[in-house]
């Protein structure tokens, strides 16, 4: 039996493509910094913080390390509104991503911080840094530099994380693959496109992310 394939009836639709793209990148370009904000608050807070914080964050990172992110984003969106907390399939996807990201990042991070040489935090005390000077000036530069590799697997782990999101009807890049599969029967050809939409995606974004740390987290550019 002949098989044929027919990527023209998928990329004639490229407008959904398209918008599914943008949505694609666009939550991932918004999750990220908010992700990576959680990370650094909360595996400095965990490094240094009161007992009672450190017993707190390590709970939420516990849950959201060892509970699927679909459970997780079907919380935000249907068990949020529970609770009079009614929010729209993007920004639930949103809030999602965020604190997923935020969760692994705290612990990506924190490896980080433990790796310090304790000579470091003793030369910061002897300049007369305050903790908060210590941290964001001595701790942190040099910690993201060790865990970036790691951080930046993580993002995109959460990028591709996305995909589930149509679930709840956000209109990202695997929505958009099952529409069109649905109004032309060419799911293969659909499903296709998405992947290597996908693969070159996440090259992209690692290229991307490898640049941009050096120069904007950890203040020397890359010279390899």
């Amino acid at each position: 039996m002949m098989v044929s394939f027919d990527f023209m009836a998928v990329l004639a639709e490229w407008p959904l493509l398209l918008k599914g793209l943008a949505w694609t990148v666009g939550l991932t370009s918004i999750a990220t910094p908010l992700g990576l904000l959680i990370a650094t608050l909360g595996a400095w807070s965990r490094a240094s913080g009161p007992a009672w914080l450190r017993r707190l964050l390590g709970a939420y990172v516990e849950l959201l390390r060892n509970t699927p992110f679909i459970v997780q984003l079907f919380f935000v969106f249907f068990g949020l509104p529970a609770a009079g907390v009614k929010l729209s399939p993007e920004a639930a996807s949103l809030i999602a991503m965020t604190l997923n990201l935020g969760a692994y990042g705290t612990e990506i991070l924190r490896a980080g911080i433990q790796a310090t040489p304790r000579g470091q935090w003793e030369a910061a005390q002897s300049l007369a840094l305050s903790p908060v000077q210590t941290f964001t000036r001595v701790v942190l530069p040099p910690a993201f530099q060790r865990v970036w590799p790691a951080m930046t697997s993580q993002i995109i782990i959460v990028m591709l994380g996305s995909a589930v999101c149509g679930q709840i009807s956000t209109e990202e890049l695997s929505y958009a693959a099952n529409l069109i599969q649905s109004r032309n029967f060419r799911a293969f050809e659909a499903f296709i496109v998405a992947t290597l939409t996908y693969l070159l995606l996440s090259v992209l974004a690692r290229k991307l992310l490898m640049w941009a740390g050096p120069r904007f987290l950890f203040g020397r550019p890359n010279l390899g």
